[in-house]
């Protein structure tokens, strides 16, 4: 076995294997060597110029002769972003959500910047894009992209509900109605003409619901012709509701909005821009101009 290769003269590292196949010992090409070396270098200034190494056992590392860090740089980037908001943001805490809608460059802001609030505080119960959702109740949180509102879907109606929240109550007639008189009801509603019965006269739903059966805004009562339902709108699932109620105690549908107000978690623009935001869903019912006084 020899130390030098019979190829080139070149001296092996001494790993011959069946006297052809070695490792010789020639050097790395220069350019090869130069890129190792400013590789090396680089490291080194990376490693003192940021953060990157644990000093200690206690948690402590090394914080870099930069004095870099992501929270930092995150509050930089903010700054730059809250700049350019800065002269909607002042507008906004003077305005009314009808004013906001009114101005068309600030409509176009709250609606791209409100898709966060919406997502972040909405979306759980109502959905993603106000879509709604079901649970075994049937519709536990209501569609925001029609015209189907229980408390009104004009603008300062939707902002009242997010501010302050709403809660209607059905009473439960169990023990006001006899079992046929609960299923006629049913019948008569599940078919969309709760009119159609006596009884929805004589046992008192005109005065939540309306004369007409299209419920009240004040009230927060349903319309109960339309086909839209908040809960299950099937005859068993109405009988159900006729029989417990609505948030009346045990075995009563709960439908509750909280108040954003109350819980202190969103400021009163931000509770602007939730309102605007849903309104330009496209369920949002335009405000009508009163008549002129005949002169």
């Amino acid at each position: 076995m020899s130390d030098i290769h019979d190829a080139g003269g070149v001296p092996t590292t001494g790993h011959v294997w069946d006297d052809d196949l070695g490792d010789l010992t020639n050097q790395p090409p220069k350019w090869w060597m130069l890129g190792l070396t400013a590789s090396a270098i680089w490291c080194v200034v990376y490693f003192a110029y940021y953060p990157s190494f644990p000093i200690s056992n206690a948690g402590s590392f090394f914080k870099g002769i930069g004095g870099w860090t992501a929270i930092t740089e995150m509050e930089a980037d903010k700054s730059v972003v809250d700049e350019v908001r800065g002269k909607y943001e002042a507008k906004l805490k003077e305005m009314t959500p009808a004013a906001i809608l009114a101005d068309s460059e600030l409509t176009e802001y709250v609606t791209r910047s409100g898709k966060v609030l919406f997502g972040d505080n909405c979306a759980a119960c109502h959905g993603t894009n106000g879509v709604g959702t079901v649970d075994k109740q049937g519709l536990f949180a209501p569609v925001l992209r029609d015209d189907d509102w229980l408390f009104g879907g004009k603008i300062d109606e939707i902002y009242t509900s997010i501010t302050d929240g709403r809660q209607a109550v059905m009473t439960a007639h169990k023990d006001v109605l006899s079992a046929a008189e609960i299923d006629t009801l049913a019948a008569a509603v599940a078919a969309g003409t709760p009119t159609a019965t006596p009884l929805f006269a004589e046992k008192g739903c005109v005065v939540c619901h309306g004369a007409d059966g299209k419920g009240m805004a004040v009230m927060g009562s349903a319309n109960l012709t339309d086909g839209i339902w908040r809960f299950d709108g099937s005859v068993e699932g109405i009988t159900r509701t006729i029989t417990y109620g609505v948030n009346a105690g045990p075995g009563a549908r709960v439908a509750v909005m909280p108040s954003f107000t109350a819980a202190g978690k969103l400021s009163d623009a931000e509770m602007k821009k939730l309102a605007v935001y849903v309104y330009k869903f496209g369920g949002g019912i335009t405000e009508v101009a009163a008549a002129p006084a005949a002169q």
